[in-house]
């Protein structure tokens, strides 16, 4: 919700009370925990929702599902509940994600496929169906849990050159894993997370930095940098060790 109030805030066109075309600001976090954001662009013909605008750029970053979105209203309105047409595109494209809205009793949040009681779901392949009741269980929570990776990763993790991830506020569990890379189509691996360490940026080593593929920690901490811009060196991260179950297969 701030990322949205944030955004709008710094960039309406409107004063108080006044109308305008960019009015609303919506932020969606996509299922790695990255988070984009967007305003609207209102027009007679139908201008485009900041929601939509929001799960937009989300796409265009390489964000292929979503956990949550919120849209808020300039100069203080608060949260805004998504009209229709957005409720409708939430349904089609992501039944799971959640959706924060006001309610008599407070900020809730809900799944979309709830936003719409009754709803037929329209896909490319399929057109116009009724929606399917298993798609209001959330994919992240089906099976084993789920680390993300950039598809650039693929090679070097099937071909066991890249044995370790390290993740900052994105915690693991030991057991069986899906490693899953975000390329179009998505890629599945299925894994077994062998070890987790927890330690300082500062403490990680050559060995860990070699698991991945790399030479030296060094080159390690600036990948990191990348990946989670303002990282420093007291921050605790999760070094986490896996192999990849080749009998299961993708």
């Amino acid at each position: 919700m701030e990322l949205a109030r944030r955004t709008i805030d710094a960039h309406t066109d409107a004063g108080p009370d006044e109308e305008g075309i960019h009015t609303v600001g919506a932020a969606v976090m996509a299922a790695d925990y990255r988070m984009f954001a967007g305003v609207n662009l209102y027009h007679f013909t139908g201008g485009p929702c900041a929601e939509l605008v929001a799960l937009g750029a989300a796409r265009a970053q390489g964000a292929r599902q979503m956990r949550c979105i919120v849209a808020v209203g300039n100069h203080g309105r608060g949260v805004i509940g998504p009209c229709g047409r957005d409720r409708q595109v939430f349904v089609d494209h992501y039944p799971t994600m959640r959706v924060i809205v006001p309610t008599p009793a407070g900020l809730r949040s809900v799944l979309a496929a709830d936003l719409m009681p009754l709803a037929q779901r329209w896909t490319p392949e399929a057109g116009m169906n009724g929606l399917d009741p298993s798609l209001y269980q959330d994919p992240e929570a089906a099976g084993p849990p789920i680390i993300r990776f950039n598809p650039r990763y693929l090679e070097a993790v099937r071909s066991g050159v890249k044995t370790k991830t390290t993740r900052f506020r994105d915690p693991a569990q030991l057991g069986p894993a899906r490693l899953v890379f975000e390329s179009d189509p998505e890629v599945v691996l299925p894994a077994e997370v062998t070890g987790i360490r927890h330690c300082m940026v500062s403490d990680l080593t050559d060995q860990d930095a070699q698991a991945e593929g790399l030479t030296t920690a060094a080159q390690l901490r600036e990948v990191l940098q990348r990946h989670y811009p303002g990282l420093v060196g007291t921050d605790e991260v999760d070094v986490i060790t896996f192999r990849i179950d080749h009998e299961t297969g993708a």
